[in-house]
């Protein structure tokens, strides 16, 4: 059987795109799934996602963490479905999808002539607050930590840690540690499915940013995000406390290339 899929990155995180319109895809075989995302004897990614009928919505995004397991929601990859879906003639410059957290919207526009996907996510209205850190459901969970720099600093090892201690061992978590001040920040994750770092992480900027408005009390909703594999932006209106609305993931969303694998 052969597997028609596209790849897209989205700040460096990478996923391949299959349409599953027609629900050719052998989505219960996991260890297919592994395998196309392994770097070494696949094709190589963060995640897999397909795209499939819904309706009432645009298309339904499915999408499963590289150790084959179906997982929550990725900010990037709904960014990077968004522009598969426009380049499938299936969206213009709006969307609406269905995707395991519930329903998003998103816009697409071309400043410059690159392809940038603003996706509306999910309200948060719950945060944990602990003594060095944050906790908080963004479509997947995040813990988050403020450090001093990024320079020289271990995220690898320092997320592994946290993700396999007592408390998220079974389940497990996404972390990411915060640099930077006031609504100008710098992130870096490390992705549980993934197990490692990954250069950049939708859900968690957007967790990052509404920890960042709660440790520097700046009036801005508007953030500026580094991460390692690019800048992306989140806007929110703070309804006050632990409540966070009408949040919106900014970034550009790029085509790599079209493939076709034989499984």
């Amino acid at each position: 059987m052969q597997i028609c899929f596209s790849k897209y990155q989205g700040t460096g995180n990478d996923f391949i795109l299959i349409d599953n319109r027609d629900k050719h895809f052998p989505s219960e075989n996991s260890s297919l799934v592994e395998k196309l995302c392994d770097r070494r004897f696949g094709i190589g990614c963060d995640g897999l996602m397909l795209l499939e009928n819904e309706e009432g919505f645009d298309f339904r995004m499915r999408y499963f963490n590289s150790d084959g397991r179906e997982g929550s929601m990725c900010g990037n990859g709904g960014r990077c479905i968004v522009a598969f879906a426009y380049h499938l003639n299936i969206i213009k410059d709006k969307a609406h999808f269905i995707a395991v957290d519930g329903e998003h919207s998103a816009n697409i526009s071309f400043p410059n002539d690159q392809l940038i996907v603003s996706l509306q996510m999910q309200n948060v209205s719950e945060i944990e607050t602990g003594e060095d850190f944050y906790y908080l459901n963004t479509g997947s969970p995040h813990y988050t930590k403020f450090i001093e720099n990024h320079e020289n600093f271990d995220t690898y090892t320092q997320g592994k840690a946290i993700r396999y201690n007592q408390r998220f061992n079974e389940v497990g978590t996404n972390v990411n540690f915060i640099s930077g001040n006031q609504n100008q920040i710098q992130v870096s994750t490390y992705e549980r499915g993934v197990e490692d770092e990954t250069y950049s992480c939708g859900t968690g900027v957007v967790a990052s940013c509404i920890s960042a408005k709660n440790q520097f009390k700046t009036e801005s909703n508007h953030f500026y995000v580094k991460t390692l594999g690019g800048n992306l932006e989140v806007y929110f209106d703070h309804k006050g406390a632990d409540k966070f609305e009408n949040i919106w993931l900014k970034g550009p969303a790029i085509f790599v290339f079209n493939g076709n694998i034989d499984i």
